[in-house]
């Protein structure tokens, strides 16, 4: 049986979230309005829609490539926990140079529904051994 993400529109005008193609693992989000991102700045973006994320599961909010590669806008990270009700809202900034105008309606970001998983925390005194220890950044080498 597949599973079913309710959507309540907060903004009626807004487009429901949607999946470009058949095989794509996240769907898109779009603004409910026209924000103004100078450079280096940070919004948050309406999206005037509302999810219930079944139980066991979450949304993450992930940039969209064509906004962060050609544009320089990225995600404040994002995760909508099931029990939230209220609108997603969607953190962005401008590392680009440029000014950049989200318009309403425009894809902003989109997210992944994805089963979660509820470790149990145990402190220990040692972590075991591992292959890679504690290398860090660089630690697999230069790029070719």
């Amino acid at each position: 049986m597949p599973l079913t993400l309710p959507v309540q529109r907060i903004d009626p005008s807004v487009p429901l979230p949607s999946y470009s193609y058949d095989d794509d693992a996240a769907f898109d989000l779009c603004a409910a309005e026209q924000v103004v991102l100078a450079p280096g700045a940070r919004a948050q973006v309406r999206t005037g829609i509302a999810l219930a994320i079944p139980e066991g599961y979450v949304g993450l909010v992930w940039d969209k490539s064509g906004l962060s590669h050609t544009h320089g806008l990225k995600t404040l990270g994002g995760v909508v926990d099931a029990g939230y009700r209220g609108e997603v809202l969607v953190g962005l900034v401008n590392l680009s140079t440029e000014v950049y105008t989200i318009e309403r309606h425009h894809k902003v970001a989109q997210m992944i529904i994805q089963k979660k998983e509820i470790p149990t925390i145990v402190e220990v005194s040692r972590l075991e051994h591992s292959e890679r220890g504690v290398r860090g950044f660089g630690s697999s080498g230069q790029y070719a």
